[in-house]
């Protein structure tokens, strides 16, 4: 007879030492069964079999944010022989830097595509799925671009803004339907595989604890699910100490 858990579903798993995974560890450990989805098989299926090599459950789902059918189809398997979906997480997003008087339209699109119409995709099937239960805990990764634009990032700042007021809407049409919706603002550099890749001298340059560690992040999206519904937060920013704000 299978043992039901509760099911956390991670959207936007990339590398095994990124963000996304961090948070599928954190979930995992607490005795979450994750789906882990990304775009990349590969991928996600090597962070959903280190999870496993830890002794806990997780499996791999490869979908792509921006297409409707993917997302209903992710969450029908998340949702498949009677598991019950009470954590959703939307970390997808494509950060890129662009000349604004050169930037192709597509490319403008394509960013707005990741950060804010997955979100709204992913975010409206959660909710579908959460709110008629009444509980659950719905999170959205923020950036500093989500609250201020600023060249060159015009399309990803775009974006995330939209995201923001997207988890803003939501938060006040399910919150009092006993649905947390929260938003994180990631404000500063991130401590993993990207970052380090694209710019390995910053980890030297920004000093101890100059970039935000991995798994504290993941540790305040856990505790954000904790929270008791009489005291939820919206919307928390996560920054390096020594990061000016």
């Amino acid at each position: 007879m299978t043992t039901l858990q509760h099911t956390a579903i991670v959207v936007g798993v990339g590398s095994k030492h990124g963000l996304g995974a961090a948070i599928a560890h954190r979930f995992a450990a607490e005795g979450h069964r994750v789906i882990v989805s990304g775009r990349t098989e590969a991928k996600i299926r090597e962070v959903a079999g280190a999870i496993v090599d830890s002794g806990a459950k997780a499996e791999a789902f490869a979908a792509d944010a921006t297409i409707e059918a993917d997302v209903a189809a992710l969450f029908d398997f998340a949702e498949a022989s009677g598991h019950v979906v009470d954590l959703v997480v939307f970390n997808a997003g494509n950060n890129v830097r662009h000349d604004f008087r050169t930037m192709p339209a597509e490319l403008f699109e394509q960013t707005w595509r990741v950060a804010a119409f997955g979100g709204f995709l992913v975010g409206r099937e959660a909710a579908r799925r959460l709110a008629p239960a009444g509980n659950g805990t719905v999170i959205f990764t923020g950036a500093t671009a989500s609250l201020r634009g600023k060249p060159p990032f015009t399309a990803f700042a775009s974006g995330k803004a939209a995201l923001r007021s997207l988890a803003q809407s939501m938060a006040r049409e399910f919150g009092p339907l006993g649905t947390h919706v929260a938003h994180i603002v990631i404000d500063g550099g991130i401590d993993g595989e990207k970052l380090n890749t694209a710019a390995p001298q910053l980890r030297i340059e920004r000093g101890a604890d100059g970039l935000l560690n991995i798994d504290a992040i993941a540790e305040a999206y856990w505790q954000l699910h904790r929270q008791h519904r009489s005291a939820w937060t919206h919307e928390l920013d996560l920054r390096p100490f020594k990061e000016r704000f």
